[in-house]
């Protein structure tokens, strides 16, 4: 039996990094850390060599600083605002959690975790940006944990707290933070936002069990994103990915039942509905490492450059779930991946 080290056990610092905020904030909550000084990031995160699912073991930090660009157009990935200013940025790279379909384990050759301490620079970036919408009179909406699970980060990093502080400021401008996290207290000392959109990824206990294995159970997410409904905060439910495992009607039926028996929904913003997908060269990537996980090896169609199920398939499958999601939930409410 291999005998990982824990987490964080040493933390590589670019040169540059260390006169900053975070950089501090980051040390002191690991005393005992090893602190490696180098030069760039990229030397230690890019290395040829590396085993993404050993590293997810005995993850390490890498503390950095970020060069434009520092925000992103939206991809056909990211969630739809009924607004064109739909953006992304990177604060971070990389997620503490480690699930089966996470398309992160595809994109990157490194399992270690890299923190950005320039967090001015993405803020400035966004002020720049507000200036030259291509439509000034709808709001900018910027997903900032895209690449990773930045509340899951908050008890490490204050990231979170930092960005709904710069957000409250705004007129025009709204941010997007995905998670899984059962952290919402590492936030709720924030009043709530206008600006802020809370979005949790829910899945039945047994996918939760056996696709997201590291990251929080069913019901620690629900009683999170219950918590930030009664404090006032905008919440999205994102039923999404999907996976269409064998019995997946009975186990998300069932699911639906749950969730919509525990919440509030005079109170929930939205919801997002969709099956697993991926891009081609991130699927047959992780496909080529040997994935132990049975997505991996499913039938799928490609269309457009992303790995999904039939057309078919997929769309008797969504039209099935949203019909059931829509018992509970006005249907105008709920977003499709299709």
């Amino acid at each position: 039996m291999v005998n990982f080290q824990p987490n964080f056990s040493h933390i590589y610092v670019e040169r540059d990094a260390f006169d900053f905020e975070l950089t501090d904030l980051t040390l002191s909550k690991f005393p005992k850390a090893t602190v490696i000084k180098i030069g760039h990031y990229k030397d230690v995160f890019n290395r040829p060599g590396q085993d993404f699912q050993i590293q997810k073991s005995s993850m390490k930090l890498i503390l950095a600083i970020k060069t434009e660009p520092f925000l992103y157009p939206a991809s056909d990935m990211v969630q739809e605002f009924d607004t064109p200013n739909v953006y992304y940025n990177t604060p971070i790279l990389n997620c503490l959690y480690n699930c089966d379909y996470c398309y992160l384990q595809g994109m990157y050759p490194s399992g270690n975790v890299v923190v950005f301490v320039n967090e001015y620079d993405f803020m400035d970036a966004i002020n720049l940006k507000l200036n030259e919408l291509d439509d000034p009179l709808k709001p900018m909406v910027v997903s900032i944990s895209y690449n990773t699970d930045i509340m899951a980060m908050e008890n490490i990093i204050p990231m979170t707290s930092r960005w709904i502080k710069f957000v409250d400021t705004q007129e025009n401008l709204k941010i997007e933070v995905r998670t899984k996290s059962a952290l919402f207290s590492s936030i709720n000392n924030n009043k709530p936002s206008k600006n802020v959109i809370l979005s949790w990824t829910l899945s039945p206990d047994s996918i939760c069990q056996q696709n997201e294995p590291t990251a929080p159970p069913l019901q620690r997410r629900l009683g999170a994103l219950k918590e930030a409904m009664a404090n006032g905060w905008q919440v999205r439910i994102c039923f999404d990915p999907v996976l269409l495992v064998e019995g997946w009607y009975d186990i998300y039926t069932r699911f639906f039942d749950e969730v919509f028996n525990k919440i509030d929904c005079d109170k929930l913003l939205d919801i997002t509905l969709g099956v697993f997908r991926m891009n081609k060269d991130y699927f047959n990537r992780i496909r080529k490492r040997e994935s132990r996980s049975e997505l991996f090896y499913a039938n799928y169609s490609i269309e457009k450059g992303t790995v999904i199920p039939d057309k078919k398939v997929r769309y008797n499958a969504l039209d099935q779930l949203e019909d059931k999601i829509a018992q509970f939930f006005p249907r105008d409410k709920i977003l499709v991946w299709r």
